[in-house]
């Protein structure tokens, strides 16, 4: 709760995210996107693509959130992320 992910983007790697529990506010580009889960079984799913930069964020005071990130590409490595905003003291990589 109250969490988010650090502003960024990737070069080699798009993301997909599938909410399984709670609510997610997503900056993808331009836009804010608020998913949430339909029932247990089923989620709300957004496409990244390579070069979006994007943030998942749990703005809820006391839900948790859970979700299911698939990443594709031809590289996933941990450098392949650049950082344009990070709430955890981490400096622009990539």
């Amino acid at each position: 709760p109250n969490q988010r992910l650090s502003l960024q983007s990737h070069a080699h790697r798009s993301e997909s995210w599938t909410i399984v529990a709670g609510e997610a506010v997503v900056d993808k580009g331009e836009t804010l996107y608020q998913l949430q889960q339909y029932r247990m079984v089923y989620g709300n799913t957004i496409f990244i693509p390579v070069g979006f930069i994007h943030r998942l964020s749990n703005n809820t005071k006391d839900r948790l959130l859970k979700i299911v990130e698939v990443q594709m590409g031809d590289y996933l490595g941990e450098d392949d992320i650049v950082r344009y905003e990070d709430d955890y003291g981490r400096g622009k990589k990539g």
